[in-house]
């Protein structure tokens, strides 16, 4: 039996979305639109149960047209989905995996380990740039 993940072993079941692209590309718009903190606070909101846009403004402290430009971004990317009711909207997840997402994308980022990732953007060693050195090598350099 060989290491996970060698190439021996081939693509399990589980890895059958990494062969198509078309699934990667719909993962990739998906985390896309869940990868910001007024999102995921939306998301995390409407996990209790459904909410009108007055609400999600009260509970998250945020303008109305903040809240609803978050919420048609959530929408477009089909995460969230809006059902009127009388003069209000009601706004509600389409299904439990997307909160499940942002609830583990949260667990993940509050583990020990996480404290001694670097930042996004930082370097990963002490002293390192986190962006290429944009001049060019010296002569001196590459002797």
């Amino acid at each position: 039996m060989g290491i996970r993940g060698q190439c021996s072993e081939g693509l399990g079941p589980r890895s059958v979305g990494a062969r198509d692209l078309a699934a990667r590309e719909a993962a990739s718009d998906l985390l896309r639109a869940l990868a910001s903190p007024t999102r995921i606070a939306i998301v995390l909101a409407l996990q209790e149960n459904a909410r009108c846009v007055h609400e999600l403004v009260g509970s998250l402290d945020l303008s109305q047209p903040l809240v609803s430009q978050h919420l048609r971004v959530l929408k477009d990317a089909g995460v969230v989905r809006g059902e009127r009711n009388g003069r209000e909207i009601m706004y509600s997840l389409i299904d439990d995996h997307l909160a499940h997402i942002v609830t583990d994308a949260l667990t993940h980022a509050t583990e020990p380990h996480a404290a001694t990732m670097p930042a996004a953007g930082t370097p990963a060693t002490p002293g390192a740039s986190a962006l290429p050195d944009p001049t060019p090598p010296s002569d001196e350099a590459t002797r």
